[in-house]
């Protein structure tokens, strides 16, 4: 069983996480400049899970600086918008960074499906019930079901990255993520400057 701690507005001084750390995060909704950020999940690979409450007007410090340490790697799944939403309402900018949706769209280029669950499905055989994805993340209190919830979404990512790390080798795209990733941080400028639609990389 998954062990899953909850943290009112800050990570304790006294976690610490080794080369990589699984991050996602909840919102009020999916509305970048509207909603806001309720809650960052923290995973270590082996099975903790840590979230993170994030309260109005309370500075997160040990939370800002696990994010912007250079020597750990931060795992997401769809990147793009996790880091543009900590950026937005935490000020800091999350570096350096994996997302495993970006890596599983280079190298699984015969699947249509490059969500979490798909992900978890195909490569884990892992069934992730999604049920409460639209759930109210900023109620009083989290329920059970949106504890276990927010721990899934991070639980899985490390023994995902092991699996689409071998995939992109193998496809000779290793490379080409790499740099993927190392944008991220910029794409997620351009979206908080609305530069996302139309896309200024489209015609």
């Amino acid at each position: 069983m998954p062990h899953i701690q909850v943290f009112q507005g800050d990570l304790p001084d006294h976690i610490a996480f080794d080369g990589a750390v699984a991050v996602d995060t909840e919102t009020m909704g999916l509305n970048l400049h509207r909603d806001r950020l309720c809650l960052v999940q923290l995973g270590d690979g082996k099975g903790n899970a840590w979230l993170v409450r994030i309260q109005k007007g309370v500075d997160c410090p040990n939370l800002k600086k696990l994010l912007t340490n250079p020597d750990i790697l931060k795992i997401f799944h769809f990147a793009r918008f996790d880091v543009a939403k900590i950026k937005q309402d935490l000020g800091i900018t999350v570096f350096p960074v994996y997302c495993t949706k970006i890596a599983s769209k280079l190298c699984r280029t015969s699947s249509p499906s490059h969500g979490l669950k798909a992900l978890c499905s195909d490569l884990l055989g892992v069934e992730l019930c999604k049920e409460q994805q639209t759930s109210d993340w900023g109620a009083e209190t989290l329920t059970p079901e949106q504890r276990q919830y927010a721990a899934n979404d991070v639980l899985y990512l490390h023994a995902l990255k092991d699996k689409l790390d071998a995939l992109l080798v193998r496809e000779g795209r290793a490379d080409l993520a790499e740099k993927c990733f190392s944008f991220l941080p910029t794409r997620a400028d351009l979206d908080l400057l609305d530069f996302n639609s139309p896309d200024i990389f489209e015609h």
